[in-house]
């Protein structure tokens, strides 16, 4: 038995070593991709979120959308070698685990929801930079003027340059070698969000209650129509599962791990801790939020001026929000562009603008070189200035974080891996754990479902109110 597994290890230490690149990854640095990932622009939602839904329901939902993110990302971990969880091949993305345990048939259902989801993320992470931005500058205007003052802003010049930003940083390499961005990313998002926490807090001592009602935003106070209340609340949803939106990068993080120790335990305790550390952030934050403001939660804890004092305090956080996302926006658009590049790669085998690569020794730093193809310049580049044009059409915090969220939820974190997993490890049809896995999944589809109503109706409302590429804030 001892020279079998001597021999499983070394065959999977030669395929790791044939089959692209030698991986380095440990439970530790997969942490930070974890935080980086999950921990992003969803957390400054939170309060106004937990605000349509009160406190019987706001934090206990928070609390559930954690449980279902860490349980089924176990699930998602043992689907990353196939057939085996641990000597199976690897499955690189998601979609190879989809095709190695489901079939080709899948294929296309999932890549849609993920690359799509993953687009989409990228468009919010779009405009909570540039909002972030924009609050900065309205912020010393308050401070200057006051805060009854017009300090309105244009938000298409803060989209159009974290876009060159990105446009510059997707011509990095692969996931694995851009570590160092999502550890101070997690840093980044450690730090705004103790700074929302600590800012809540001190509202809540320094009004002596704590704000908000049982059952959340009442109907009929401030013109709230119930309609409007019961889009609000199916929104609130969406928002809540975005904040949680994990599971479309999962197997291209697990992909980064080294073999020993297994992929899929060193995943499992990556996820523990990563996920842990946010549902602690998310329920502070959120109840924090909801405790100060009450019902009249602002849609963005940061940049909503629930808080105007102390206005350097709120510029740091903003800062910290666009460095954050500006990490954040590379772990979701490395799988987008990845896919895309294999795809030429595989259509175009001798093609030289897919395939020739060019050196170029940057002026600064004479030891260092920039290596690029055309292809991966020009698609890199094409991609980034669609998702900053899109932001620029549909720059609605809360409803498009809404709905991305609720799109992406139940197929991708909820469905996929309950139905891999019951594939893999073979659960049989029946059993105990099929049942609960299948009304697992039932349950999430119609939670989804209510989320993208309400999501839709929100995008449909600001629609009104808003003129595509000359938004103000």
């Amino acid at each position: 038995m001892e020279m079998e597994m001597d021999e499983v290890m070394a065959g999977r230490a030669f395929e790791d070593e044939e089959d692209d690149h030698k991986r380095e990854g440990t439970v530790w640095t997969a942490t930070a991709h974890v935080i980086t990932a999950v921990i992003g622009s969803g957390v400054l939602a939170l309060g106004w979120s937990v605000a349509q839904l009160g406190w019987m329901m706001g934090p206990l939902t928070v609390v559930a959308f954690a449980w279902v993110t860490y349980y089924t990302a176990n699930l998602l971990s043992d689907c990353h070698r196939s057939p085996h969880p641990t000597t199976g091949h690897r499955n690189h993305t998601y979609i190879d685990a989809v095709r190695a345990c489901l079939g080709p048939q899948k294929v296309l259902i999932c890549g849609v929801a993920q690359y799509s989801n993953l687009v989409g993320t990228l468009i919010g992470y779009t405009i909570t930079s540039a909002i972030s931005m924009m609050a900065i500058k309205r912020s010393d205007c308050f401070h200057e003027n006051g805060h009854n003052s017009r300090c309105g802003v244009s938000g298409n010049l803060y989209v159009a340059l974290f876009g060159v930003l990105e446009v510059i940083l997707s011509q990095l390499p692969s996931l694995e070698k851009i570590s160092w961005l999502s550890i101070l990313a997690a840093i980044m998002s450690f730090a705004y969000s103790f700074i929302g926490l600590g800012l809540s807090i001190a509202m809540v001592i320094c009004h002596g209650d704590i704000r908000g009602t049982l059952f959340g935003v009442k109907v009929g106070i401030n013109d709230i129509p119930l309609t409007a209340r019961t889009w609000n609340a199916f929104q609130a949803l969406g928002n809540i599962a975005f904040a949680y939106t994990y599971a479309l990068v999962l197997i291209e993080i697990q992909d980064t791990l080294k073999s020993s120790p297994p992929e899929n335990k060193a995943m499992k305790r990556a996820s523990l801790y990563g996920i842990g550390i946010t549902a602690i952030f998310y329920f502070s934050i959120g109840s924090a939020g909801y405790a100060a403001f009450g019902n009249d939660a602002p849609g963005n804890m940061l940049t909503g001026f629930g808080f105007y004092e102390p206005f350097w305090l709120i510029d740091i956080a903003n800062l910290f929000i666009v460095i954050h996302l500006v990490g954040a926006y590379q772990v979701f658009s490395q799988p987008v562009f990845a896919a895309w590049e294999m795809y030429l790669s595989s259509k175009w085998s001798q093609n030289s603008i897919v395939h020739s690569t060019y050196n170029v020794k940057l002026p600064l730093v004479p030891s260092t070189s920039f290596n690029f193809t055309l292809s991966k310049l020009i698609s890199r580049t094409l991609l980034v200035i669609i998702v900053t044009l899109v932001a620029m059409t549909f720059p609605f915090f809360n409803a498009v974080n809404g709905l991305i969220g609720a799109i992406a939820f139940w197929p991708l974190q909820v469905y996929f891996p309950t139905t891999m997993y019951i594939s893999q490890m073979k659960v049989k049809k029946g059993t105990q754990k099929w049942i609960f896995l299948k009304t697992l999944s039932v349950c999430c589809f119609f939670v989804s479902l209510i989320a993208v109503v309400g999501s839709v109706a929100g995008i449909v409302d600001s629609l009104k109110h808003a003129t595509p590429f000359q938004t103000m804030y």
